[in-house]
C-alpha cells in the first residue's frame, strides 16, 4: 500500500463518508511475511479512521493463517494486506487458501506493495479483488473499502466454521438484529479496566497465551474508543496477541464505543458461551475515575494501575477504584511501585493486590492462579 497524500486526508477528516452504508465498514490491515516497515500502513489506518471506517490493525510479521483467523473473528468486510519482501506470489495464494480453511472463502482481499506488472494477473486469478500500486490515492482506498461493505446476512448456510458464524452473529447483535443461535452464559467473565496506557491489552494477551499453554481456550472482547466526530475507530488491541502461536484457541473480537455502552455485551457473552467458550476476558476502553459500568456486566472486575498515576488524594476519590475485586500493579518495574502498593493497601480493605510486568510475563501465573484457583 502507499502512504496517503495530505490533501485527501484533510478532506476525509471533515466528513463521515460512511453514513450511507448498510453498516459501519470494517477493514483488516495486515503486513504479511518479513516486512518490518509499518509507518505507511499506520498513516493509512489513521486516515481510514478519520473517514469513518473501523480499522483493525493486526501488526507486522503476520502469516497467511493468522491474517485469515483475524479477518474471520473480526468479521471484517475486507482484508487490505501489503508486503515489501517480494513474496506476494507465495503468501497471497496461501492467504486465499487459509480463508477457505477458516470458513470465509468469499471475503474480499486487496493487495498492496511493489507488485510487478507481470504478477498482477496471477494474483487476480487466485481471487484477489484489487491491487494497490504506488501512487494510489487515499480516496481510492476509502472507496475500495466502501465498495466491499455489503449488508450483514446470517452465515449459517454459508460456512462450516462455528467461529465464523459466531463472529457474524456478534455483528448482527451489534446492529440490533435478533440472532437464532445457542445462548449460554460463560463460566467466568473477567473485566479488565484502568487508565489508558496501563497495559491492559498486553496483560490480557499474556493471560490468554498462558491459558492456551495450559490447554484452555479463551475469548476476548476488547473495546476501543470510537470517534464522536467521524464514528471511525482504530482497533489495535489484537496485535498484542501472537496468533501465529495461539492459532484458533483464542477468539478475539474488537469493538468500538463512545463512552460506556455495554448494552449489547450480555447477549454477545451468551453467544460466546453458546459457542463453547467458558472463559472470557472483557477489556474496556481506557477508563477514567467515573467509568464503572463494566462491573454490572462481568463476574470479576480487575483494575489495572501503573506507578505514577497520582498522589494519595486520587486514591480517596470515589469511582473506578471502588469497583475492583482485584488490583493489578502493572509495569511494576517502574519507579513509584512501592508507593503505589502502599497507597492501595490503605484502600483495598482486604482485596488482593498483585504485581505484574506483562511485557515480560512476570506475575502472570500468579494472577491466573488467583483468578482461576483450579489452575493452581
Amino acid at each position: 500500500m502507499t502512504s496517503p497524500t495530505t490533501e485527501p486526508t484533510t478532506q476525509l477528516e471533515k466528513k463521515d463518508r460512511c453514513g450511507d452504508l448498510p453498516h459501519r465498514p470494517r477493514v483488516l490491515l495486515g503486513k504479511m511475511g518479513l516486512d518490518g516497515h509499518d509507518r505507511g500502513v499506520k498513516l493509512i489506518a489513521r486516515a481510514l479512521r478519520d473517514s469513518g471506517i473501523h480499522v483493525i490493525y493486526s501488526g507486522l510479521w503476520q502469516t497467511p493463517r493468522s491474517l485469515a483467523i483475524s479477518a474471520r473473528d473480526e468479521d471484517v468486510d475486507m482484508i487490505a494486506c501489503s508486503m515489501m519482501s517480494n513474496s506476494h506470489l507465495v503468501l497471497v495464494p496461501r492467504l486465499m487458501q487459509e480463508l477457505q480453511n477458516v470458513g470465509r472463502p468469499t471475503l474480499f482481499v486487496d493487495v498492496g506493495g511493489i507488485i510487478p506488472q507481470e504478477d498482477i494477473q496471477h494474483l487476480l486469478d487466485c481471487g484477489v479483488r484489487g491491487i494497490y500500486h504506488t501512487g494510489t490515492s487515499m480516496l481510492d482506498i476509502v472507496e475500495a473499502v466502501r465498495s466491499a461493505t455489503v449488508p450483514y446476512t446470517s452465515l449459517q448456510n454459508e460456512s462450516d466454521s462455528s467461529l465464523a458464524i459466531l463472529a457474524r452473529n456478534i455483528s448482527l447483535v451489534e446492529e440490533g438484529e435478533q440472532v437464532d443461535a445457542p445462548h449460554k452464559r460463560p463460566k467466568t467473565v473477567i473485566g479488565l479496566t484502568g487508565s489508558p496506557g496501563a497495559g491492559k491489552s498486553t496483560l490480557t494477551s499474556a493471560m490468554a497465551s498462558e491459558m492456551v499453554r495450559s490447554g484452555k481456550k479463551v475469548a476476548i472482547i476488547a473495546y476501543d474508543p470510537k470517534s464522536p466526530i467521524s464514528n471511525g475507530a482504530l482497533l489495535g488491541d489484537r496485535l498484542r496477541v501472537d496468533f501465529n502461536t495461539v492459532d484458533e484457541n483464542v477468539f478475539y473480537r474488537s469493538l468500538a464505543r463512545v463512552g460506556e455502552d455495554y448494552s449489547t455485551l450480555p447477549e454477545i457473552l451468551d453467544l460466546i458461551g453458546g459457542a463453547g467458550f467458558d472463559e472470557v476476558f472483557v477489556e474496556t476502553v481506557g477508563a477514567g475515575q467515573n467509568d464503572v459500568a463494566i462491573r454490572d456486566v462481568v463476574d470479576t472486575t480487575v483494575v489495572v494501575l501503573v506507578p505514577g498515576m497520582g498522589d494519595s488524594v486520587q486514591m480517596d476519590k470515589a469511582g473506578i477504584l471502588e469497583i475492583a475485586d482485584t488490583f493489578i500493579v502493572n509495569k511494576s518495574d517502574y519507579d513509584g511501585e512501592s508507593a503505589l502498593v502502599r497507597e492501595l493497601l490503605d484502600i483495598a480493605s482486604g482485596r488482593v493486590i498483585l504485581e505484574t510486568i506483562a511485557t515480560q510475563g512476570k506475575g502472570i501465573t500468579e494472577l491466573l492462579e488467583h483468578l482461576y484457583p483450579p489452575l493452581a
